[in-house]
């Protein structure tokens, strides 16, 4: 199959010929970071992770700016007069399996995972979460929809529509990550409509039936109004998961003019019931950006259309940069990424997590990343039962829902390096990099005025870099692998400008 159609499946199905065994990287969270995230004056907060040594987001000794010139060939300049993106936050999917998991840990534990996961005082502060609009391979239960009917009816009034399927643990999963960081951002995503509004008469395969446009555009507003009764607000839509994939879960094909379709559609019914929730295009990989611009090129869909969703399972994140060259008004998103068993190795997840994923992504203009399942059990389930799932991919955090322990993985990690410090609202500033095997590195400025610069050692040797900014410098050395976060507020009154 090309590229157009690869999706997870496929991605897994080609890496359970190199999947490896997995280990589990740490049973602790991020140490509880200090009252202030950066340092003043012409002090650097340190914050290491050493993969090697399991040492995670590890707060170091500080360092300090001096005031001098550096010949450092290996100089990463700090220039915050060139400002580019907006940044929404970090995330990951709270899927019906890791919000039933979540559930089934103890009180205490619940609300201890919580915390470290959305509080932006005392964990990694996520402020993003995708939500899936129904089933997909990963559900403690079956397939469902908000509107299931029987085979062979249909319900075009949506008069069947309900939400009940996520009060349990869905809702009040989302409910609480709200309540510790307000700023959450939540992207809503059906992995198929409602069976009954398509060809194959199922939640699996087939396509969307012409004369139900408007009743997908319903649905949407529907869900969105009953989210925000139960006080879950929708910030993002994105009409259809990897609408170019043919899973044997829950899933459709949808092509660029069918999704054009339903956007109009979906655009009109939110400004018909004064919903202000944005439309996201594509939600599939990085290397069909004809997609996505196929409904930007059409005025009457683009007007409803606010970015575009990237995954990561072919491509790679410059192709966000094409379509962003192309249409600048566009935001982008990786809403889909996820590690497995196929990684083999905690640096291989590593490198993938924060070399690609987060610096990669957010050098080319993306707004904010989401991985996939916030948790999953030891066996990497629990799979949707009525389907053919594939048991290799990794959550941030692993809960064993029979003892209630928690452990954190490699990507809960590699998320906290940008989690915790970059908040909603930064903005990306000018850094130069020295790309794959060498220092690549990300720069922010906060809406507070602090600097946030992510650097990390993709190269196979120890490598000292300077990090200047304006008159100011400082020198720092990172062995192959480990990356630092580097934290602080530029001062001219501390500098003596």
């Amino acid at each position: 199959m090309s590229s157009y159609g690869l999706g997870r499946r496929q991605f897994l199905t080609t890496a359970i010929g190199v999947a490896a065994a997995w280990t589990q990287v740490s049973e602790n969270a991020v140490a509880a970071p200090q009252r202030e995230e950066a340092s003043h004056g012409n002090s650097v907060r340190v914050w290491l992770t050493d993969v090697s040594a399991e040492q995670w987001v590890a707060p170091q000794s500080a360092v300090r700016f001096e005031t001098k010139r550096t010949a450092n060939p290996l100089t990463i300049k700090i220039d915050d007069s060139v400002e580019y993106q907006r940044v929404q936050g970090f995330g990951a999917a709270m899927t019906d399996s890791a919000a039933w998991l979540i559930n089934k840990l103890p009180s205490a534990g619940r609300t201890k995972l919580m915390q470290e996961l959305f509080d932006p005082s005392r964990g990694i502060g996520l402020s993003m979460v995708r939500s899936p609009m129904g089933a997909t391979d990963f559900n403690a239960s079956g397939s469902y929809s908000y509107d299931d009917m029987p085979a062979g009816q249909t319900d075009p009034a949506l008069s069947h529509f309900s939400v009940q399927h996520d009060a349990p643990y869905i809702i009040p999963a989302l409910r609480q990550a709200l309540s510790l960081n307000p700023s959450i951002k939540i992207l809503a995503t059906p992995w198929s409509p409602p069976g009954w509004m398509k060809t194959s008469d199922s939640m699996v395969g087939g396509t969307l039936k012409s004369e139900y446009t408007a009743e997908l555009a319903d649905y949407f507003v529907k869900f969105i109004q009953a989210y925000r009764k139960a006080g879950v607000p929708i910030s993002y839509v994105s009409p259809q998961n990897e609408p170019m994939g043919t899973p044997t879960w829950p899933g459709m094909f949808l092509s660029a003019y069918q999704e054009s379709q339903v956007i109009q559609e979906i655009g009109k019914a939110f400004e018909a019931n004064g919903i202000s929730t944005k439309i996201l295009a594509w939600d599939h990989n990085w290397d069909v950006p004809s997609y996505p611009e196929t409904i930007f090129n059409d005025p009457a869909a683009s007007k409803y259309a606010a970015g575009t969703g990237w995954h990561i399972y072919s491509g790679n994140p410059s192709y966000q940069t094409l379509v962003h060259n192309d249409y600048p008004g566009k935001e982008a998103y990786l809403t889909e990424a996820t590690g497995g068993l196929w990684q083999g190795d905690n640096q291989t997840a590593f490198n993938d997590a924060l070399g690609t994923w987060i610096i990669d992504s957010m050098r080319n203009w993306a707004n904010g990343v989401m991985l996939w399942n916030i948790a999953l059990d030891p066996d990497m389930g629990p799979l949707n039962s009525d389907t053919d799932g594939i048991a290799m991919c990794r959550g941030l955090v692993t809960i064993d829902p029979a003892g209630g322990k928690v452990s954190y993985n490699v990507d809960y990690y590699a998320l906290a390096h940008a989690s915790r410090f970059v908040k909603p609202g930064a903005h990306r500033i000018y850094s130069n990099t020295f790309g794959e095997g060498s220092i690549e590195n990300v720069a922010f400025r906060n809406p507070d005025g602090s600097k946030v610069l992510i650097a990390y050692n993709s190269g196979s040797s120890a490598k000292t870099f300077s990090v200047a900014d304006r008159t100011q410098s400082f020198d720092y050395t990172l062995n192959a692998g480990d990356a630092v976060t580097f934290t602080y507020y530029y001062s001219r009154w501390s500098y003596g400008e």
